[in-house]
């Protein structure tokens, strides 16, 4: 039996078309998307499955279930929050080190206040002031990451922001480890106070070279803050709240199986507990416990077992549900084309220099290599797929989880704007686009190789400024 036509997978594509579907019809938050009789109709699936699909929606809040006469599917507006903190607990979760969130805050970060220093407004420059007074105001808070969200806001670019968001929910996690003494805090307060004010001065004086620096500065401050062999401790994630936000009961109960499990430092094939032992754990209805690990299972967390010895088995880690729903929640924030491909190029231009630092490591340069997959008898419906992978596998020889999570995630978004835009001019041959991809992929992948950061990264730079609308490499 093909995995592909199991219920929660089936379910899995259902909701994926409902969210399409939604998008294709210009996301029409507040209005109904269809009666659940006439959604199963329209995707052909049994109610139990439709339903499952549903859930997902809803997860990802896309669209919510108004029951009643005139109930329906309706749309809303997308909340990233639930997919964003899936991906904090995934990197929390694989080990993320201090110096790999540190590299990819700078990177991000320092796009972040080039950007914002040359677009500020006086509403812009009165928020970064007022965001630096009340930090200072806080007692007893040693991170202090409201200036780097504003940043993130303020440069206009959605990625960028969700991004730094991320970042610094995971730097707060992993602090929130650390025991200090009142003088340590009223330390670090003091040091982030001042090095927070001096970056928001060059900002807002257009002096993007100073403030690049100064956050370079203040970075590796935070980095030293942590110890340079500093460990995420598992567990540091802590379950939500469930008096915070709009979280349905299912997804309360599915976060603190997922801290449970990072707290314990369970790995893939593990026994998380019975469904009798999870009940007791979690007080709730059988019903919502079922919910919650539906949603596990979709995330690939964890999947329940039947039978003897059965109970909820720690899955490997894989964000790709996350992935989707960011890319999903971006697409709506109206990110286009430009705003991807710059941030795309920060982070795979980013990752050059990482694998350059570990090309003598094994595997590196037949990993690289068996990346190149695309030759002349590559089929045109995977040419576009087979030519993602180089650069994936790029992101994942950094050795560094947010930036290969990242260029997933840019990666994805990118595919739906490829769908989603209609051709403007002629498309090259298949042969010659493969022809031209594979010259340029190899070319990167030999200037990695030799040691050669700058002559990767130029063409590198080359090949994602020749990206274009009608066809993504």
């Amino acid at each position: 039996m093909e995995v592909a036509l199991t219920a929660p997978k089936l379910a899995a594509r259902v909701a994926r078309r409902i969210e399409s579907d939604i998008i294709a019809a210009g996301w029409p938050a507040g209005e109904l998307f269809g009666s659940e009789t006439e959604l199963r109709l329209r995707y052909r699936v049994s109610r139990a499955v439709l339903r499952e699909a549903v859930r997902i929606v809803e997860h990802h809040q896309v669209a919510s279930m108004r029951r009643g006469p005139t109930g329906g599917l309706i749309v809303r507006a997308p909340d990233a929050t639930p997919s964003a903190r899936a991906l904090v607990i995934y990197l929390a979760h694989v080990r993320t080190t201090i110096p790999d969130l540190m590299a990819a805050r700078l990177l991000l970060e320092s796009l972040a206040v080039a950007m914002t220093a040359g677009s500020i407004t006086e509403e812009g420059i009165q928020r970064l002031r007022g965001t630096c007074e009340h930090e200072a105001a806080q007692p007893g808070v040693e991170i202090q990451d409201g200036l780097h969200l504003a940043l993130g806001e303020l440069s206009g670019n959605p990625a960028v922001a969700l991004f730094i968001a991320v970042l610094t929910l995971l730097t707060r996690h992993y602090a929130s480890a650390r025991t200090l003494g009142a003088d340590a805090v009223r330390a670090a307060r003091a040091d982030s106070a001042r090095a927070h004010r001096a970056i928001v001065e060059a900002t807002i004086a257009g002096d993007v070279a100073l403030a690049e620096h100064r956050v370079a500065t203040h970075l590796r401050a935070l980095g030293d803050w942590f110890g340079a062999d500093s460990q995420p401790p598992m567990g540091v994630v802590r379950p939500v709240d469930p008096g915070a936000g709009q979280l349905k009961l299912a997804e309360v109960v599915a976060d603190q199986i997922r801290a449970d499990i990072a707290r314990a430092g369970l790995t893939e094939g593990d026994l998380a507990g019975s469904e009798q032992h999870l009940l007791d754990r979690h007080r709730v209805s059988r019903a919502v416990l079922r919910e919650a690990i539906r949603l596990l299972e979709y995330h690939s967390v964890a999947g329940m077992r039947r039978g003897p010895g059965g109970g909820l088995i720690v899955n490997r880690p894989d964000p790709s549900a996350s992935v989707a729903a960011i890319a999903l929640h971006l697409e709506y924030q109206g990110i286009d084309f430009d705003a991807l491909r710059l941030v795309r190029d920060v982070v795979e231009l980013g990752c050059i220099e990482p694998v350059v630092a570990r090309r003598d490591e094994p595997g590196v340069a037949r990993r690289l290599r068996a990346a190149q997959r695309l030759d002349p008898a590559t089929p045109a419906d995977q040419l576009e797929e087979l030519s993602h992978v180089f650069h994936t596998e790029l992101a994942e020889l950094t050795g560094n989880p947010v930036l290969a999570l990242f260029q997933r995630i840019l990666t994805t978004l990118a595919a739906r704007h490829l769908h989603a835009t209609p051709r403007s001019g002629p498309t090259p041959s298949h042969e010659v686009m493969v022809a031209e991809v594979s010259q340029v992929h190899r070319g990167i992948a030999e200037a990695v190789l030799a040691g050669d950061s700058g002559l990767a990264k130029h063409r590198m730079r080359r090949h994602l400024a020749a990206l274009n609308t009608d066809w993504w490499h």
